[in-house]
């Protein structure tokens, strides 16, 4: 046991210091043990306050660690990350490998949930493929990493009180006890409550139920959320999913917040990203940051990416 902690700590100073990714046998390694803490937790996990909620990262390594400097390193901060860890960014590798050495060590500490890209379908196009066969040779830590995704948990509970989850609602899910119950040890599926859980957006102007835009999930309006919120005696809906460009966005009369931590998003986008502190008393305050210092930024045009993806 102690060993292990010894290994996973050399590769946290590896990847913060250096940026170095794991070796394949590292990332193994990894994966077995994580497997272990992710398959003990619940579809909905209790997640106790003071916690920091996070957004997408998106493959920005240095912004991840920008975040931890500005928000507080583990153990000393609890995290609460929301899904989307892989594409768009250079260093998703690096950056996944990361968020689930620090779950593995502080499994108490941190909570990882699954996003949308944390998906075989989505990740094979976006990024994330091609990054692992290119820093490894082949697809093999791609298949490690897919099996791992599986694992992820859907949604947190802050306190009771704060729902977290990385899309939106489902119209078949009207309680959060039933969500328990869901397969989530599988492919991310095309349909139904789970695809609606990674997939689906809140939508200011229009009431019900809404087609996606995106080709999966479903918009939901104030009168959609209003209801989930009474219903399970909820604060606050938290979730991620979409690109806004100071980092938060509050809609359905506050019942929603959108966090998306990932600044500059694509490195041409220019948007500043937060989190969103929550102390023990369940109050919370979003902290913005802007890009970490980079001397090996890509140069890119300040086209806007497709960001429902």
């Amino acid at each position: 046991m102690a060993t292990d902690i010894t290994n996973i700590d050399r590769m946290i100073e590896q990847l913060i210091n250096e940026c170095k990714f794991l070796s394949e046998q590292e990332v193994k390694f990894l994966c077995e043990k994580a497997k272990e803490v992710l398959s003990q937790e619940a579809n909905v996990v209790s997640v106790r306050a003071p916690v920091t909620v996070c957004g997408d990262t998106h493959g920005q390594f240095q912004d991840l660690v920008e975040l931890f400097r500005i928000g507080g390193r583990p153990p000393d901060t609890n995290y609460l990350f929301m899904g989307d860890y892989v594409d768009r960014g250079y260093y998703s590798v690096e950056t996944f490998s990361l968020v689930l050495c620090l779950k593995v060590r502080y499994k108490d500490r941190i909570t990882i949930l699954r996003g949308n890209h944390e998906s075989k379908e989505i990740n094979r196009v976006y990024g994330f493929y091609d990054e692992c066969v290119k820093k490894y040779g082949s697809e093999s830590v791609w298949k490690l990493f897919s099996d791992i995704f599986c694992y992820l948990p859907l949604t947190g509970l802050v306190g009771n009180e704060i729902f977290c989850l990385h899309g939106g609602l489902s119209p078949t899910v009207e309680a959060i006890d039933s969500i328990r119950n869901l397969n989530r040890f599988q492919d991310l599926p095309q349909e139904g409550p789970m695809c609606d859980f990674l997939w689906s957006d809140p939508d200011d102007n229009k009431s019900g139920w809404g087609v996606s835009p995106r080709g999966s999930g479903y918009t939901f309006g104030p009168d959609i959320s209003q209801t989930f919120t009474h219903k399970n005696k909820l604060k606050l809906i938290a979730r991620a999913h979409q690109l806004v460009m100071d980092g938060y966005q509050k809609t359905h009369e506050g019942r929603v917040v959108t966090i998306f931590s990932a600044p500059n998003y694509c490195y041409r986008c220019g948007n500043q990203a937060a989190v969103m502190e929550v102390d023990d008393n369940l109050k919370m305050n979003y902290l913005q940051f802007d890009p970490a210092p980079k001397n090996d930024e890509p140069q890119v045009n300040k086209r806007a990416p497709d960001y429902f993806l």
